[in-house]
């Protein structure tokens, strides 16, 4: 009964200390807001300037798998290339090693409940009552760090009772079998976990009670960083290209620091002891532990620098499919939206892509000879599966807790992307009315109507100009205007004609029809650029 106890109690801690890491980086993230933005935006522009950036990051956040999303999201945002990233990335397997170090240094070292429970109640206390402010953040950030040190105790006080009549040093590692065994072990805990950190707790505790010999440990922290591959080979899929190429990168790097890292682990055991006996704490298997941890990170930090511009090369070719690349997101997925302010970037970017390829279908719709049915329905549904990828991501992203600034921003690309949307719906119709009506007509009607879509095409082409004009809110209502006057002057000659008998009624209503679903169309696209200028000008600032 006892030992289910312990069992029990197993679990519960590390079901703790999962909970508080979680609510660590939530804390700490909604705190930074745009600083982590500007930070990652900036602070990455050389290879080691980002490896720092990632390194520090993830210190402060407790959550290398939040650094990682958010890092995918700058590249996918295109405020950070690549290469950029991959710094960032391998910085973060650095940062996360803090995690083991406030294990090893305090989780073991004081009484628990002399300032992890205060330290809950102060946290609560912030959360509660400065609710919508950013001081509520780094309340909810405190009552994790104290749940943290919570979990911890509970986890040794569990270790420390199962322990007891065990002789778990009958497994440890003999020859190569027994390796792998242990490595396994570590990756198994991670995968089950899916938090390196929460693994690495375990292990740490599990060292500082003696259960497990230092060499075997060292093991199962190899595996449990290799664990860390299954997040995100999971987290990237149904992703985009630039997803699956930094979690390709964070496997990569996992795996080749894995492998050497068995290899030559005499050595680096050997190394971690001597700085271990220079620092004074030798005789303390979970310092010792996190260090050869850091250590275990910092190898594999040396192994890739070097290959850095040939790796990103290499994953820039990767990932690429030849069929219906055009209908899938380039800038936004699901790791995009745990993070809104990076969020609004990557939607504004998306959405800016949307409306030029819905301007290639507008021009084709106003040209029907130059343009075959089948490529403009093709272009449509391009158009169509692009908006809902769109139309998910801010659904997911509603969900989240805004700022009343960013959810102001993300009200606006809404009204974007319904704009897109109705304005290509009417370019199908457009496009099948003009087919119909072009045959009924004589020269001089034909030609009005052929004057009138080549001066709406040339106001769609001055609204598609680039976004770093100086442009205001009335250029844009200056182009409605522009499309109303000639939808007026058009619609008085398709009047004149019916009066004169030039053209049936019939044809006349028809024709109608057509310039008005034209000028809606249009004026669809024009709103729908209004709105994406708008984000362009609050970016810039």
């Amino acid at each position: 009964m006892a030992s289910f106890q312990h069992v029990a109690m197993l679990i519960g801690g590390l079901g703790l200390f999962m909970l508080a890491v979680g609510i660590i980086s939530d804390g700490l993230r909604l705190l930074a807001g745009r600083a982590l933005r500007n930070i990652l935006g900036k602070w990455t522009d050389t290879p080691i300037r980002g490896l720092m950036s990632g390194v520090a990051i993830t210190g402060l956040v407790q959550s290398s798998s939040a650094v990682t999303v958010a890092t995918i999201g700058f590249v996918n945002s295109g405020l950070m290339t690549l290469k950029q990233s991959l710094g960032v990335v391998f910085g973060a397997n650095v940062g996360t090693t803090m995690t083991g170090w406030l294990v090893a240094l305090i989780g073991f070292k004081f009484k628990i409940e002399l300032f992890a429970l205060p330290m809950i109640g102060l946290g609560m206390f912030l959360h509660l009552f400065a609710y919508g402010k950013r001081l509520a953040h780094l309340g909810w950030a405190l009552v994790g760090f104290g749940l943290f040190f919570v979990g911890i105790d509970v986890l040794r006080t569990a270790f420390e009772a199962l322990s007891v009549g065990i002789d778990f040093h009958q497994l440890s590692a003999e020859g190569t079998g027994g390796a792998f065994a242990f490595v396994g072990i570590g990756f198994l805990m991670t995968l089950l976990t899916q938090s390196s950190s929460a693994a690495i707790a375990i292990i740490l505790t599990a060292t500082a009670g003696q259960i497990v010999a230092l060499n075997d440990a060292a093991l199962m922290v190899i595996g449990a960083n290799l664990g860390t591959t299954s997040t995100a080979v999971m987290a990237v899929i149904g992703a985009t290209a630039n997803a699956k190429r930094v979690a390709a990168a964070h496997v990569l790097f996992n795996l080749l620091t894995a492998v050497v890292a068995v290899l030559i682990l005499p050595l680096l055991l050997w190394l971690t002891g001597r700085l271990s006996g220079l620092l004074n704490f030798a005789d303390t298997p979970e310092v010792v532990l996190a260090l050869f941890h850091t250590l275990f990170n910092l190898l594999g930090v040396a192994l890739v620098y070097p290959l850095m511009s040939r790796l990103a090369a290499f994953l820039n070719q990767r990932f690429v499919s030849h069929y219906e690349v055009a209908s899938r997101p380039r800038f936004i997925d699901k790791n995009v939206a745990v993070s809104p302010s990076i969020a609004v970037v990557a939607l504004h970017k998306e959405l800016l892509r949307l409306s030029d390829l819905l301007h290639g279908l507008l021009r084709g719709a106003l040209q029907p000879d130059k343009k075959s049915p089948v490529d403009l329905v093709d272009n449509y549904k391009v158009i169509e599966h692009l908006s809902s990828q769109t139309a998910e991501f801010i659904t997911r992203l509603e969900k989240q807790e805004l700022t009343s600034d960013l959810a102001a921003r993300i009200e606006t690309l809404i009204l974007a992307q319904q704009y897109c949307v109705t304005s290509a719906e009417y370019a199908l119709n457009v496009s099948a009315e003009i087919d119909d009506i072009v045959p009924e007509l004589h020269p001089n009607p034909l030609s009005d109507l052929q004057h009138y879509l080549r001066s709406m095409r040339d106001i769609l082409n001055a609204v598609a100009s680039p976004e770093d004009r100086d442009d205001d809110e009335a250029e844009f209502l200056n182009k409605i205007a522009d499309s109303k006057e000639a939808y007026e002057k058009m619609k008085s000659m398709c009047l004149r004609y019916a009066m004169s008998s030039m053209i049936s009624i019939q044809t006349s209503m028809a024709l109608m029809e057509l310039i008005k679903t034209v000028r809606q169309m249009s004026e669809q696209y024009i709103k729908a650029r209004a709105q994406l200028h708008k984000i362009t000008t609050y970016l810039e600032i």
